[in-house]
């Protein structure tokens, strides 16, 4: 870990988050070349930084040497002020900086929006980031276009890996994952989850990318998931999760709907492909790599 911050020159805000903000900033050792700083607030412990911490930086930075082309770079990481009154470390996280995300992309489009191939070159990529995440037993937990950086020529990266926590085990949610919108239903319902959540959180990218707006824009937790059912329908009661406060009868009956009755715009193959990774039993929901075989990337044609 680099000792000191004063190598980066702090040029303005990107974006600010729940776990820290991020700034546009000039590498004063390298040229004044552009990058991305990520400034993060760490609770110390009597020892010092906390051994999760110091792992999840060891992990970031051993993903590193595998310079995968979808996954942002990691360039440094230092060391900011001790704040002593709060107990906390400022961490300074330092990764390549890409001019616009996924967002930003797609808003600025023509109205006619992507190319057919643009949308599956850009999901090809996604997919391809988050097999090599998974892979590696890392889940991303808050993919979203803001999340997804492009570079200047047109390539794409999976960003901001604040959220993400390797994983032995099925999981229970204890903290805020994943923004809203691309929440997987079973975060929405408190239930333990795996990898998956990433497969839907991406389904939900891709028909946004089709679509120009987003799938389930839902406006709380309870709405999110009526707009999910809409889609999935609403689960019988031998599907819904045992033992949680959210009532099943809450819900207005629904039955299951094609992505496409939601996403006119869907050919026959990403149609399918999305019913596959926006299934409601996220058992049944393909792995990154299973999805890179569906026939959406191996029978329509591949843009070079």
């Amino acid at each position: 870990m680099t000792q000191s911050s004063s190598n980066y020159e702090e040029l303005g805000v990107i974006g600010t988050g729940a776990y820290g903000t991020v700034y546009r900033a000039r590498d004063l050792k390298n040229a004044g070349n552009i990058v991305a700083l990520k400034k993060v607030r760490v609770a110390l412990t009597e020892d010092g930084v906390p051994m999760a911490t110091l792992r999840e930086i060891f992990m970031l930075k051993q993903l590193d040497t595998f310079e995968h082309p979808n996954v942002v770079k990691l360039l440094d990481v230092c060391q900011g002020q001790r704040l002593e009154r709060e107990g906390q470390l400022v961490l300074f996280l330092v990764f390549e900086h890409l001019a616009q995300d996924l967002d930003e992309y797609i808003k600025r489009l023509p109205s006619k929006g992507m190319s057919p191939s643009t949308i599956q070159r850009l999901s090809r990529e996604m997919l391809t980031g988050i097999d090599f995440l998974h892979s590696h037993r890392i889940i991303h937990r808050d993919l979203k276009p803001q999340n997804i950086l492009i570079s200047s020529d047109g390539h794409l990266k999976l960003a901001d890996f604040g959220l993400a926590k390797t994983y032995d085990f099925e999981m229970k949610l204890t903290t805020v994952v994943v923004t809203l919108w691309y929440r997987a239903p079973e975060v929405l319902l408190g239930e333990v989850y795996n990898s998956s959540v990433d497969i839907w959180s991406a389904g939900c990218i891709i028909a946004e990318m089709f679509q120009r707006q987003a799938l389930f824009p839902g406006t709380s937790e309870g709405n999110q998931l009526e707009k999910i059912f809409e889609l999935t329908g609403r689960p019988t009661e031998a599907q819904w999760p045992r033992g949680i406060s959210i009532v099943r009868e809450n819900f207005r009956a629904t039955k299951r709907r094609d992505p496409r009755e939601l996403c006119p715009k869907l050919c026959d193959n990403a149609n399918d492909l999305l019913k596959l990774m926006l299934a409601f039993n996220r058992h049944e929901r393909p792995s990154a790599r299973q999805c890179l075989n569906h026939a959406y990337f191996t029978q329509e044609p591949m843009p070079t």
